[in-house]
């Protein structure tokens, strides 16, 4: 997340050096890591953190396992498959389910050369040299039994999962292209926050400024997602018969929550009052929600998008 030219931001964040086709331009901006850890069923924000950029993402993530709750399945992109991070969730008692790139570990380049879907292999990985004194340290294990999937995409290319789920008669393999489909959620949550609301737009320079604006953004998600719940079992049950069963437009929900969220948490409006005048907002601009639904996405020009950016764009906040 870019943040504003102060020097108190140079201080608590990282400057990033500004490059153009003929090197640096001599200037800098400080840069700031987001790191949410997202529950992708119920849509909420469980934990969030605001660092540096130049702290890795894995060891953010490793840090906000704790948040999680014995038992649950943390999935991730393939920027998470190396084995610290896999064994820290073992070793808090979680599962995990995560993409893995061409290049990762044997078991999965063997399925990519495979190039054949629906397979599953069990492997075992070993810790690397270098990091085994500091697993050992903090009480991981050295050596993982992971399971391999392969899944063919839609688009005909082939993708390859870890996880620590082993049981195959208990998880089948045709079920994780569902499973891991969900992780979507995650990537359109981080859309949410750094465009319709708009968190790069901040109300200050300071970095406390920074910080309220980052987290009273989760907490305005997260109100939304609970606030929504009821009007939204209503559209579902009106639509069970449609083809396009309806769900609460986002776009209205936030605007309406907007307008009144400080009579929610601050005034003297009784707060029942406040919801239902707000279920009546979140029903009444339904949207229909129509299944597999593919669209093709041509890349506009620069220009264009800018123009869109620019001038068209509706935002929340």
């Amino acid at each position: 997340m870019r943040l504003p030219n102060h020097p108190e931001l140079f201080e608590q964040f990282t400057p990033k050096e500004i490059f153009c086709q003929e090197g640096s331009t001599g200037r800098r901006y400080p840069e700031a890591r987001i790191s949410v850890l997202y529950d992708l069923l119920n849509r909420v924000a469980l934990d969030g953190q605001l660092r540096p950029s130049n702290q890795g993402e894995v060891g953010l993530a490793i840090e906000q396992l704790g948040q999680a709750a014995l038992g649950d399945v943390i999935i991730t992109d393939c920027g998470y498959t190396g084995y610290s991070y896999l064994s820290a969730v073992i070793y808090m008692g979680l599962d995990f389910v995560t993409r893995c790139s061409s290049g990762s570990f044997a078991a999965a380049q063997e399925l990519f050369r495979m190039d054949r879907a629906g397979r599953s292999v069990v492997a075992q990985l070993w810790a690397p040299a270098d990091q085994r004194q500091h697993l050992q340290d903090c009480g991981r294990r050295l050596q993982l039994t992971v399971r391999f999937i392969s899944l063919r995409l839609p688009t005909g290319e082939l993708e390859v999962l870890a996880t620590s789920l082993l049981d195959e008669q208990k998880y089948p393999t045709e079920e994780f292209m569902a499973l891991y489909g969900s992780r979507w959620n995650q990537e359109t949550f981080y859309f949410l926050m750094k465009s319709r609301l708009e968190l790069e737009n901040f109300s200050g320079q300071s970095a406390e400024a920074i910080r309220q604006d980052f987290f009273s953004t989760l907490l305005l998600c997260n109100l939304e997602t609970i606030l929504i719940e009821p009007a939204q079992r209503g559209l579902t049950q009106q639509s069970a018969t449609h083809h396009a069963p309806k769900g609460v437009n986002h776009a209205v929900s936030y605007h309406a929550i907007k307008h009144r969220l400080i009579d929610l948490l601050y005034s003297d409006t009784p707060v029942v009052e406040v919801i239902k005048e707000l279920q009546t907002l979140f029903r009444s601009a339904p949207v229909s929600r129509r299944k597999n639904r593919k669209q093709p996405r041509p890349k506009p020009s620069v220009h264009r998008s800018y123009y869109f950016q620019r001038s068209i764009r509706k935002i929340t906040f």
